[in-house]
């Protein structure tokens, strides 16, 4: 499950973000959020930056949430009143068919 979801993560492109929830379900794990936590807890090189909370929200607290923000900032990502501006860069993962 671990790995699938790295995967999925791994196709944020730059400048794009997406939600925990919205890893989880283009993974094939629906209502799985805490699982791309963990995904990204234990996982090195990922682009884990270009994941948020909910309504683009940084979740990160201190000084990793401003790492999160300045990397997100240098890709051309832009925020609305504190959060990512989710119309413009939010990620929509390709619909994929189940057989």
């Amino acid at each position: 499950m671990l790995s699938i979801i790295r995967d999925t993560i791994r196709k944020i492109p730059k400048s794009k973000v997406a939600t925990y929830g919205d890893v989880a379900k283009a993974a094939g794990f629906p209502g799985c959020a805490r699982q791309v936590v963990w995904a990204l807890r234990a996982a090195r090189g990922l682009p884990w930056h270009r994941v948020l909370g909910a309504g683009g929200k940084i979740m990160l607290p201190g000084e990793s949430g401003l790492e999160q923000r300045l990397r997100l900032e240098t890709e051309g990502v832009a925020f609305r009143t504190g959060r990512v501006w989710m119309e413009k860069h939010q990620y929509k993962f390709p619909h994929v068919k189940k057989s």
